[in-house]
């Protein structure tokens, strides 16, 4: 099944509060930073391989300690449950890093 734009209700209910929107565009974005760039290419990596499981990719950039990260769902051509559930997983990894 297709993935579809989320409706403004799931929107308030599934963006996580710590992503911002997209301006001119229907997605959202977040910049992580880490201690170093090992810690930072370590996230990456485990995004990388959910990313794949789920067959949605980020966009994201990378400079030593910062990911910067945007998702939005090209099938859809805007966001979706995919981005919200990557965008929560992303967040739990990071959370991992801050213990």
């Amino acid at each position: 099944m297709a993935p579809t734009l989320l409706t403004e209700e799931q929107r308030k209910e599934l963006i996580p509060k710590d992503w911002e929107m997209v301006v001119d565009r229907d997605a959202i974005k977040k910049t992580f930073t880490f201690k170093d760039f090992n810690q930072a290419f370590s996230f990456m990596t485990r995004v990388a391989l959910v990313a794949e499981q789920m067959n949605h990719h980020p966009e994201w950039f990378n400079v030593y300690n910062r990911v910067e990260i945007t998702l939005a769902t090209h099938d859809c051509s805007g966001l979706s449950t995919n981005d919200t559930k990557m965008a929560d997983i992303m967040n739990q990894f990071f959370n991992q890093f801050q213990q």
